[in-house]
């Protein structure tokens, strides 16, 4: 493996030592003009990005910019506070001395992890990595699907309470900036959205995995309690929610909690860089930066005519516009009378038949009287509806089981 990298440096020092190793690493350019460092990373002509300068001359918005094109960077710092400052924003951080053998490795690791897309955070090399310390981090679940109401908000919100009442702490997110609704399924009506407030704090650079967890509401959900931070009131407000603010910000929040459920919006496509500058907002990339840093993702679908090609089609514009992810395929509304007699064995052998290689998860069926009494008390299924078939599959989705005896309490404790 050959990593081509773009330097930042105000010396010849460390390119001599790399070009003295002769290893994996190759200097395709160096410059002291970071305004240069970012166009180049636009070219395609770098795999990695090395910030050897002074760091406390490197801002978080240069480390945006180059991480927003795909490009990982690597800082050599020995000051902590600006190792931790430079970190938080998402670059890997070495020391000044490390070997150019050791610089390569890591480099070598945070490319290949790229390639696969599990590259996450930005981290510590040694000797600044905290010793003997286990860090939490959370796991981060994203919620997704094609345009055409598949029913991913719902998912996620109920997916979010049955975590929950599992015993963990969660953290919900509705990313979706073209139509929020979390906030209206919980009956919240949140003019404040607090998810812009996050990226508002995360831009000023002075936050922690704290002071993010406050501005999500607290929600008490049968019995389990949890914490939501509300979209978008109006979807014109888009520009507020930057990708990276909010990478950054759901890296930190896995500090603090077991799971962090994030919905997001349908489209992926990044066409806007046809029309704007290259540091122009886009809309759509809130959701591409939050499917690469997902650890697990579930793509809803609709099961009938209409949704199933849909989703097809979708998995293969997210493969070009994200990459290869693994993606876990959920189809919701399942009936026999949008799909047929035995409607999950025909939806097996249709994706078996058309469908990517992603395997399909889960069947979760149509419910609609459960879904609408629960979007009218503004709450969860674990509370309104705990007996319905469609709880129990969500709740099997997330790793619950609850027994099917539930169905028989709930009928028996209904008004006659």
């Amino acid at each position: 493996m050959n990593i081509s990298v773009v330097l930042w440096a105000d010396d010849g020092e460390l390119i001599e030592r790399l070009e003295r190793q002769r290893g994996i690493l190759t200097v395709a350019r160096s410059s002291q003009d970071m305004v240069e460092i970012i166009a180049l990373c636009e070219t395609g002509l770098a795999d990695a990005v090395i910030l050897a300068g002074a760091p406390d001359l490197v801002e978080t918005s240069d480390i945006d910019e180059i991480t927003e094109r795909g490009v990982p960077v690597v800082v050599l710092c020995d000051d902590a506070a600006q190792a931790n400052r430079l970190n938080r924003a998402g670059a890997h951080i070495a020391a000044t001395a490390i070997h150019a053998v050791d610089l390569g490795a890591l480099l070598e690791v945070i490319c290949r992890d790229k390639q696969r897309g599990t590259g996450t955070a930005g981290v510590k090399a040694a000797p600044l990595a905290e010793k003997g310390v286990a860090q939490r981090r959370g796991k981060v679940v994203v919620f997704w699907g094609p345009n055409g109401s598949p029913g991913r908000s719902l998912v996620a919100l109920n997916y979010a309470v049955e975590c929950a009442l599992e015993g963990r702490e969660v953290i919900l997110l509705d990313a979706d900036t073209y139509g929020a609704t979390q906030a209206v399924q919980l009956g919240l009506l949140d003019e404040a959205a607090g998810l812009a407030q996050i990226c508002r704090t995360v831009d000023q650079d002075r936050f922690d995995a704290y002071t993010l967890e406050r501005i999500c509401a607290p929600v008490l959900i049968a019995g389990a309690r949890m914490r939501v931070a509300t979209g978008l009131p109006r979807a014109n407000r888009w520009p507020e929610l930057r990708p990276t603010a909010l990478r950054r910000a759901v890296l930190a929040l896995q500090e603090r909690c077991d799971t962090v459920v994030i919905d997001v919006a349908g489209p992926l496509e990044l066409d806007e860089e046809l029309s704007f500058d290259t540091a122009a907002p886009q809309r759509n990339g809130v959701a591409a930066a939050m499917l690469r840093i997902a650890d697990e993702i579930f793509a809803i679908g609709q099961a009938n005519s209409i949704g199933v090609p849909r989703l097809i089609r979708a998995l293969e514009e997210m493969e070009a516009s994200v990459g290869d992810l693994a993606v876990k395929v959920v189809f919701n509304k399942v009936s026999a009378a949008s799909v047929g007699s035995a409607p999950q064995r025909a939806l097996a052998e249709t994706w078996e038949r058309f469908g990517p290689r992603h395997p399909v998860v889960a069947y979760l069926p149509h419910d609609p009287e459960a879904v609408e009494s629960a979007l009218l008390a503004g709450s969860a299924l674990a509370e309104i509806a705990p007996g319905s078939a469609l709880r129990i599959a969500i709740a099997g989705l997330a790793g619950r089981k609850i027994r099917a005896r539930a169905r028989i309490l709930r009928r028996n404790q209904a008004p006659r």
